[in-house]
Formats: C-alpha cells, sequence, structure tokens
C-alpha cells in the first residue's frame, strides 16, 4: 500500500513534482535506482524488483517520462496461472504504451508521467479507468485519487498542498509532512511511513523516491529508510 504524492504544474514549463513511499514485504529484494533493462533501452532508469523483474518506479529522462505503480485490491476471480506481474507497466509506460483493454494483472493504480501532464490510469481486474489531473497537489494510494476515504488521504493531503516552499526547497517542505505523519504509530490508518503486518500484509515502507519532470528531462533520487517501518529522512541517491 504505498503513498505518491505529485505536483501538477499550472505554468508553462513548471516541472511536475512527485514523491512517493513504497511499501513491501522487506524480505522481497530490490535492486536500487539505476539502469537495469538494457534490453528495453538502456536509459531507462528505475527501481527493479528482483523476483519479477519488473520495476515499481521507471523514468526515461531523455524523454521527460516517469511512471510509478501502486497495488490495488480487485474483485477478479482470474485464475494466478492467467496473470503477468504488475512490474512490466511503468517500463511500459515511459515508452510511452499504457495499460487498455483488459490487463492480465492483479488491481493497480499507475501514475503516468509525460513533462507537466499527469494521469493515473486505475485497474480493479473488472474496469479499467485513466484520470487525467488537473493542476494541483494530489496524493494516491490503493484507492482513487485524493480519495477521503482512505485515511492517510484525508489527514495529509491539505498539509501536503500547504506545504509548498521555495520552488528550490519542495522536497524539504514535503519531508516536514512525512515528519508530523511520523508521529503516529506505522499501523495507524492515518500513517504514512507504514507497517501493515497488524493489517494482514507482509509489506512495510522501506524506501523513497523524490522526481521533478519537465518534457526534457527527469531528476530523479532515491533513498532508503534505516529500518522498515520506521521514519528517517533518506540520504538521497
Amino acid at each position: 500500500m504505498c503513498t505518491v504524492i505529485v505536483s501538477v504544474p499550472n505554468a508553462p514549463g513548471a516541472p511536475t513534482r512527485l514523491l512517493a513511499v513504497r511499501d513491501e514485504d522487506p524480505a522481497r529484494p530490490w535492486n536500487p535506482l539505476g539502469a537495469w533493462w538494457p534490453e528495453r533501452d538502456d536509459r531507462i532508469v528505475g527501481v527493479r524488483d528482483v523476483r519479477a523483474g519488473g520495476a515499481w518506479l521507471a523514468a526515461l529522462p531523455d524523454a521527460g517520462r516517469l511512471a510509478g505503480l501502486l497495488n490495488r485490491a480487485d474483485v477478479s476471480d482470474r485464475p494466478e496461472a492467467d496473470l503477468v506481474s504488475r512490474g512490466v507497466l511503468p517500463l511500459d509506460a515511459v515508452q510511452g504504451s499504457v495499460p487498455s483493454g483488459d490487463p492480465r494483472t492483479h488491481g493497480f493504480n499507475l501514475v503516468d508521467v509525460d513533462g507537466a501532464a499527469v494521469r493515473v490510469v486505475s485497474w480493479d481486474g473488472r474496469d479499467l479507468r485513466s484520470r487525467s489531473l488537473e493542476p494541483g497537489v494530489h496524493m494516491l494510494a490503493h484507492d482513487d485519487v485524493d480519495d477521503a476515504s482512505t485515511a492517510r488521504i484525508a489527514a495529509w493531503l491539505d498539509a501536503f498542498r500547504a506545504a509548498t516552499g521555495r520552488p528550490d526547497a519542495w522536497i524539504e517542505a514535503w519531508l516536514g509532512v512525512l515528519d508530523r505523519s511520523a508521529e503516529l504509530s506505522p499501523d495507524d490508518d492515518r500513517a504514512i511511513i507504514r507497517d501493515n503486518r497488524p493489517h494482514g500484509y507482509p509489506t512495510q515502507s522501506l524506501l523513497l523516491c523524490a522526481a521533478e519532470i519537465t518534457s526534457s528531462g527527469v531528476d530523479v533520487r532515491y533513498g532508503e529508510l534505516d529500518h522498515p517501518a520506521r521514519w528517517t529522512h533518506p540520504s538521497w541517491a
């Protein structure tokens, strides 16, 4: 149950800004931000899932493209043998191909950024929807964009919208919101830095990525938490 905050610009040439927190089973290995897919395009960088080979977040900087993946519950009764990994979706998206028709995956929210244009493609195993985001700050987890029924969005979306800061200090302003959110227990429904094990899932918050995206490039940073589900300011790489 990852979390993404994204600021869609309302001025020509201004960057899209994104902060993504990844929740995953700490026992499931991953590779940090890097160029792991030369068979596709050696310019693609991302955070690679070692087991399935796909990406949680990927970028094609030369094209001004970035995509991130959040799991979403689905209502499909399709057998596991008929499904493929969701990790291919961010890689496809940065190469200009987003899901269509009847995706053969579990449910997802795919954040697809192309310069100043941001859309969220959502799949619940039955219906595939696409929503273009209006200028402003938005928040997404395992349900809909800015969904007030998601406790962490109801608790913190307005705080992220208020934490604009200086244009060159937006990351610090948003990390300040995470500082405040981390005063909650990580198993609190309102928490952003999370321990989902009490809720029946093995996932915990493990890492963050922050990115600025324009039509001419992507500046993406990667940082791991010192301990799962325990908030520390990351050492960006």
